[in-house]
């Protein structure tokens, strides 16, 4: 195919022609000689194969028109990965947006910790070098009732450095019910062959029976262990060994027992009207020696693996050299430091601690809040769906009380339309989830839901601030 008849590649500028000119001079100042420069070379060669193809028009060529285009592209490539959406999916510790939000205590401290030096493996009071844990152990030991504490970066390190210290090559004893996979394939039986630890299995799926521990303890045990089944619950003809009962014959055969809280709280929810978990302190006075769980779900906080427990365990566990590659930085601990200091006032949760603001929001404003919004969202779908104030549900998520659901208040949009609505339903679906700040919402029920309960009024704004400026 020969070039555009009217055009010929001399009339494509040069690229220096283009970086001296002034409608390019906001662009260099923008972003810097080096990479408007590959990214003007590389779309000038894209207008010399539209030459070539015939595609090419005069007005294409024009400077303000190629830096028009040029400032798009580099914007779009500039915008980061990881960006802020609004959770209206339901699931409040949702795994795939981050579960937990930081309380401003927490961000406050990340800030400066990012700004500025600290003292991270720094002893003020010495001169000399620190230990990072130091920064949470007296926290962590105050709050739980254990001897000693350390953190690494998940749940799932946790567990992995705890088994790797205390049980290689040698068996760990666990109830068959209680052999669970968390999200991501991450499975205990997987995770103890990878620690080097042999799994011996004791009891049956749904019963097992305190001499199923005693009868399975030989010259080769190491220790005991329970493993919270916070994901999912096994009724009908069932029986448990309470932490307790196992860790009491753990004792008399000179053996320590641990406990996987998964999700673990430091608190009683049941105050709050919400279902009842078993807390760290609770599990320790049990009589577990080392127990593990979660910073970044109902604890509330940054995403870390805690283990709490005796003091020579977790000495032990610290000199394991699975612990620096495990270890947290600075960041994190900034954030985790605050998290904690909050439950020091228990009484002021609901109000500082995000998560349980968020869990324990009351129905009827989010109902409020849905009577609010639903003008503005019906104008701003048009008359292809409505969208009604609708009683919904919600789940705490991550794997935490996977039974029990939240009273919540949201919208459900339903297709009006002649056909099924499943292809509609997939594009306002994707028109919500590609606006500047995407909206994620869930498709349930020949319906698109928007469950407001992560939605804080004082996001309200902006929310809909968004769909306003998509119409203008």
């Amino acid at each position: 195919m020969s070039p555009t008849p009217e055009l010929s590649p001399t009339h494509i500028p040069s690229l220096d022609r283009l970086l001296r000119s002034p409608e390019f001079e906001p662009l260099l100042s923008q972003f810097g000689h080096t990479r408007l420069s590959q990214s003007t070379r590389a779309h000038l060669q894209i207008l010399r194969d539209a030459l070539f193809k015939g595609a090419l028009r005069p007005q294409d060529l024009a400077p303000a028109q190629l830096a028009q285009a040029l400032q798009a592209k580099l914007q779009e490539e500039s915008r980061l990965q990881l960006r802020p959406v609004f959770n209206l999916t339901g699931t409040v510790l949702h795994t795939n947006l981050g579960r937990a939000m930081l309380p401003d205590e927490a961000i406050q401290a990340v800030v400066q910790a990012m700004r500025s030096p600290a003292n991270l493996e720094f002893d003020l009071q010495t001169g000399g070098r620190g230990d990072r844990d130091d920064l949470i152990n007296p926290l962590l030991c105050e709050l739980t009732g254990a001897e000693a504490a350390t953190v690494v970066n998940n749940n799932a390190a946790a567990v992995l450095l705890m088994l790797s210290t205390l049980s290689p090559r040698r068996e760990t004893v666990v109830s068959r019910g209680e052999l669970v996979e968390i999200g991501g394939a991450f499975r205990i039986p997987d995770i103890m062959k990878r620690a080097g630890a042999r799994l011996h299995e004791v009891g049956t799926t749904n019963r097992t029976h305190a001499a199923d521990y005693e009868n399975a303890i030989n010259e080769r045990s190491a220790m005991l262990m329970k493993v919270h089944c916070s994901n999912y619950a096994v009724k009908g003809f069932t029986k448990s060994v309470s932490v307790q009962e196992v860790a009491q014959i753990a004792r008399k055969h000179g053996l320590p027992t641990s406990v996987d809280l998964g999700s673990g709280t430091l608190v009683d929810l049941s105050q709050w009207g919400l279902p009842p978990e078993p807390t760290v302190r609770e599990t320790i006075e049990a009589g577990a020696d080392i127990v593990t769980f979660s910073g970044d779900k109902l604890l509330g906080g940054p995403q870390a693996g805690l283990i709490v427990g005796r003091a020579d365990l977790i000495a032990k566990i610290k000199k394991n050299p699975l612990k620096r590659a495990l270890r947290v930085g600075k960041i994190t601990l900034a954030a985790l430091e605050p998290v904690l200091a909050l439950y020091r006032s228990p009484e002021r949760l609901p109000e500082h601690l995000t998560t349980l603001r968020l869990l324990t929001r009351p129905s009827a404003q989010m109902r409020a809040q849905a009577l609010r919004l639903a003008p503005v969202l019906q104008q701003w779908v048009g008359t292809q769906f409505a969208v009604e104030p609708t009683a919904m549900l919600s789940q705490i998520g991550s794997g935490a009380l996977p039974e029990d659901v939240l009273p919540s208040f949201g919208l459900r949009f339903a297709y009006t339309g002649t056909g099924r609505p499943g292809r509609h339903l997939t594009q306002l679906e994707k028109r919500l989830r590609t606006l500047p700040q995407p909206v994620i919402g869930r498709i349930a029920q020949d319906a698109f839901w928007l469950d407001l309960r992560c939605l804080e009024e004082q996001f309200e704004a902006d929310f809909s601030a968004q769909l306003i400026c998509e119409q203008a």
